[in-house]
Formats: C-alpha cells, structure tokens, sequence
C-alpha cells in the first residue's frame, strides 16, 4: 500500500508542478519564461507533497507551527539536490529537444527520479 499511495502522491505533485508551469509557458515569453515555470511550479508541488507525505507516508504530526515549520525547512533542503535533478533534466529537454511540450516530458521525467531519491533523504534525516 505503501509503494502505491508514494506513487499516488508523486504524480499528484508532478501534476500540480506542471499545471503550474503551463500558464508561465502559455502566457509569457522570453529567456527567463523557463526559470520563472521552474520556479512557480517547484514551490507549488513542493508544498503539496510535504502535506501528503508528512500526513499520509511519514505518519508524522506536528506538535507546534515552530516544528511544522522547522520540518518544512528541511524537508525543503532535502529536496534541493532533487531539484537539480528534476531542473536538469527539464531543461536539458527544453534546449536539446525541439518538439513543444519537450520540457513537460523532461520534467516528469526528472521528478520521477527526484522523488524517489528525496523518500531516501526524507525518511533518513526529516521525518526519523
């Protein structure tokens, strides 16, 4: 049940990283439009996943807002080698690939991989 409900909140939090990066990508252009849909859609699945996994994988409960948020600021560090990870790989699709939507496909990609790397990470020096 486990593999599956991590599974489940990872392609919840791809999701909303990615509906978060189309109206960058859809409504602004330029050589920033790319860091600023990283950015925007990060921070959002970054926040959806912490919830999901500090309630539902992690069976973690917080005893203060202090605690919350100190487990919020790790959980975060944890997640800043994922996402090179994740940022890599979108933008090595954004720039070698020349297909629309490429990044999209890279971006999956690289969050598949991030997450499974931030559980190890997670479970050893966040949620113990």
């Amino acid at each position: 049940m486990f593999i599956i409900l991590y599974t489940l909140f990872a392609f919840i939090a791809t999701g909303i990283n990615l509906l978060f990066q189309w109206p960058i990508f859809h409504f602004f252009e330029g050589k920033w439009v790319l860091y600023m849909a990283l950015i925007v859609g990060t921070l959002a699945g970054l926040v959806t996943k912490y919830i999901l996994d500090k309630k539902w994988i992690f069976r973690y409960e917080t005893k203060s807002k202090k605690d919350n948020l100190q487990k919020f600021g790790l959980y975060s560090l944890m997640g800043v080698f994922t996402t090179f990870i994740f940022w890599g790989t979108e933008m090595e699709f954004f720039y070698f690939f020349s297909f629309e939507g490429a990044q999209y496909i890279g971006g999956a990609i690289g969050l598949a991989v991030g997450y499974m790397v931030k559980y190890l990470l997670d479970r050893k020096f966040v949620f113990v």
